[in-house]
């Protein structure tokens, strides 16, 4: 397969896990699971492809609202899978970061992010950052707290300062942001730094997105022009 510019940051809305299972006749945990798992294909196709950086957003801020038992097994299957994964994906050289609060998370996950963190900083084949406890007006919230913590005087705060107190400091913003299962909107996921990303959405529920799917993704990409609000001889 041949593709053309590659985005160097994709981050995905993985969407449609409840529904993918209820087509099938199955409980909604079973199609958290299969979504769970689909995560290890696609981070081998980013890489496969040079895909630089690939963020998920796995469990957001409003998700909490959810049936507990439901936010308990979506939980409990997510700190599972980073348990089971960060050994291998430490071998394969990809670098593991969270994006999100920690606080109201169990302890025993806290204490796998960090040591997941820790044993891949130095990774550099594939950034995969996780939004996990994540919500876009929750993380500015964050960063104006800690600016105002800071005692930053109001004529020094700048767009590059706000980008370097968010939780993806040090992060490109993404130039292809992808929404399974037929949605059209962002749902409170990076709303400041996709300002400028290309949006492109699949009616593909998340566990049956494929490597063919991401291709076809980055084909698309390809062909858009991207003038970040000038003119395209400017760009």
């Amino acid at each position: 397969m041949t593709v053309g510019a590659i985005p160097q940051h994709v981050a995905i809305i993985m969407d449609g896990n409840g529904r993918w299972a209820r087509a099938r006749g199955l409980p909604r945990s079973q199609g958290h699971r299969a979504g769970v798992e689909n995560i290890r294909p696609i981070v081998e196709a980013c890489v496969e492809i040079g895909i630089r950086y690939l963020t998920v957003f796995a469990f957001s801020t409003e998700n909490w609202s959810r049936p507990e038992d439901e936010v308990e097994g979506l939980i409990g299957l997510l700190g599972e899978a980073l348990v089971r994964e960060t050994p291998e994906l430490h071998r394969e050289g990809v670098r593991i970061c969270h994006l999100g609060s920690l606080e109201r998370l169990p302890e025993e996950q806290q204490q796998a992010v960090r040591a997941a963190l820790d044993l891949t900083r130095d990774n550099q084949r594939l950034v995969l950052s996780a939004a996990y406890n994540y919500g876009g007006r929750a993380e500015l919230v964050h960063a104006v707290q800690r600016i105002i913590a800071e005692r930053v005087p109001p004529e020094k705060v700048s767009e590059e300062l706000i980008s370097c107190h968010l939780y993806t400091a040090g992060l490109p913003d993404p130039d292809l942001i992808i929404r399974t299962a037929g949605e059209m909107r962002l749902s409170n996921f990076l709303i400041w730094q996709a300002a400028y990303a290309e949006f492109w959405s699949t009616p593909v529920y998340w566990p049956d997105f494929s490597k063919a799917d991401l291709y076809q993704a980055v084909r698309d990409y390809g062909r858009r022009k991207r003038k970040f609000g000038g003119l395209l001889e400017q760009v």
